[in-house]
């Protein structure tokens, strides 16, 4: 499939929750290299209000660390 390993990230209280769960699993299917985080108490969009959910930061956190992990100029 030639895709780049994927952070996936859904929040408990969204209506595409499901959809971004389905997701995971099909690039899973693929052999895609896939983590999949559910941020149960969260709706949609939550990683862009870090003054009103205290998920977003860590969420943000994650998604740093994950391009830096596969962004490194020495890889």
């Amino acid at each position: 499939m030639g895709l780049p390993p994927a952070l996936i990230q859904v929040a408990g209280y969204d209506a595409l929750r499901d959809d971004g769960v389905r997701y995971a699993e099909v690039l899973r299917g693929a052999g895609v290299p896939v983590v999949l985080e559910e941020y149960t108490s969260t709706p949609h969009g939550f990683a862009i209000f870090p003054y009103f959910s205290r998920d977003a930061r860590p969420a943000m956190k994650r998604v740093v660390e994950e391009q830096r992990k596969y962004l490194r100029a020495d890889t």
